[in-house]
């Protein structure tokens, strides 16, 4: 697992049979079915146009995509939403994480050992516990279909935007976000425990926030962004 997050993250159009191929290279004979496996796991599907693989639930109720041809400039317009992989010396938790698109402030974050919707809804109520965007984007996953998670973005009048069957790209911003974790702080580290993890991603965040400055944001930190456009 550690292996196929390393090798996704530097390349998220591989899909199974280029990842078990790879895998065959570093020494590892795995089949195509138990990569695939490993990758529903790990949350993660190759960025390309194709057959659904997402761990949606088919009773949940879905949404339409909201951000195609949409001018994105100002903060709290629209937040996103994704989860993913963070390996441990002895295991792996999930991380989830509430990003404001337009400054890439990261509003909330929090880590869980399983992938039931309650971390995610508590990620969330911290962020609307300060603020409130007018969107929120997120795939198509189980956790954000659930009608706990989709309550507490109606209850607030949120308009709730979900990304295209196999259309990672519909959430890049977040993408984008999680590649720097991976190669900034993640891929750096051994965390012993989920609590060695958590306090190293909080400095970790903390830096993304306030002293990580973005070319695309003009050289600002996404804290600068974020706090001038509110």
């Amino acid at each position: 697992m550690q292996l196929i997050d390393e090798e996704y993250t530097r390349h998220p159009f591989f899909g199974t049979r280029r990842l078990a191929d790879w895998l065959g290279t570093q020494g590892h004979a795995v089949g195509r079915d138990h990569v695939r496996s490993l990758m529903r796991q790990l949350h993660i599907a190759a960025i390309y146009p194709k057959r659904n693989l997402s761990l949606g639930n088919k009773a949940h109720e879905k949404y339409p995509y909201l951000l195609s041809a949409l001018s994105i400039k100002a903060p709290n317009h629209v937040w996103c939403s994704d989860i993913t992989y963070v390996r441990l010396r002895g295991g792996f938790v999930y991380l989830v994480a509430v990003m404001d698109w337009s400054s890439r402030y990261v509003l909330s974050w929090d880590l869980s050992i399983t992938l039931d919707a309650e971390f995610c809804v508590a990620t969330l109520d911290r962020a609307l516990s300060v603020t409130q965007p007018e969107i929120f984007n997120t795939d198509q996953g189980s956790q954000y279909t659930s009608a706990v998670f989709t309550s507490r973005l109606k209850e607030a009048n949120v308009r709730i935007s979900m990304d295209g069957k196999g259309r990672a790209f519909d959430n890049i911003m977040i993408e984008r976000l999680w590649r720097s974790v991976k190669y900034e702080e993640v891929y750096l580290k051994d965390y012993a425990s989920v609590h060695d993890c958590r306090r190293s991603l909080a400095a970790y965040f903390q830096f993304y926030n306030h002293e990580r400055r973005h070319q695309s944001l003009d050289c600002r930190t996404p804290s600068d962004v974020y706090k001038a456009g509110v």
